[in-house]
C-alpha cells in the first residue's frame, strides 16, 4: 500500500465582498462566506471619526484594502482579519 501524499493547502489572503458601517462597528463580508467585525476605536483616524464619516467607507483593490477617502484612511482587510490593529482595546 502506497503511503498517501499530504495535500498541501494553498493560503489565501482574506478579501472582502461587502463592508458596512454598524454603530461603531466596521462589518466585513468576506470572499468565503465569514462575517468579521471591529471596533473603529482600533484605529486613531476612525476612533475620532463622526458616524457619518465612518459610513463613508469603499472597498478598494479587489476587496484586499477599506478605504474612507475624506479622513485619508487605509486598512487592508488581511491585516484587520489577523488581528493588526494600531490601539489596543478600550483606549
Amino acid at each position: 500500500m502506497k503511503p498517501m501524499a499530504a495535500k498541501k493547502t494553498q493560503e489565501v489572503e482574506p478579501a472582502a465582498i461587502r463592508v458596512w458601517v454598524d454603530g461603531r462597528m466596521i462589518m466585513l463580508e468576506l470572499t468565503d462566506g465569514r462575517l468579521f467585525g471591529f471596533s473603529a476605536d482600533r484605529f486613531k483616524l476612525l476612533r475620532d471619526a463622526t458616524d457619518e464619516q465612518l459610513r463613508e467607507v469603499n472597498l478598494r483593490l479587489n476587496g484586499f484594502a477599506l478605504r474612507w477617502e475624506n479622513l485619508d484612511e487605509d486598512i487592508t482587510v488581511p491585516g484587520v482579519v489577523a488581528g493588526s490593529f494600531e490601539l489596543p482595546l478600550g483606549t
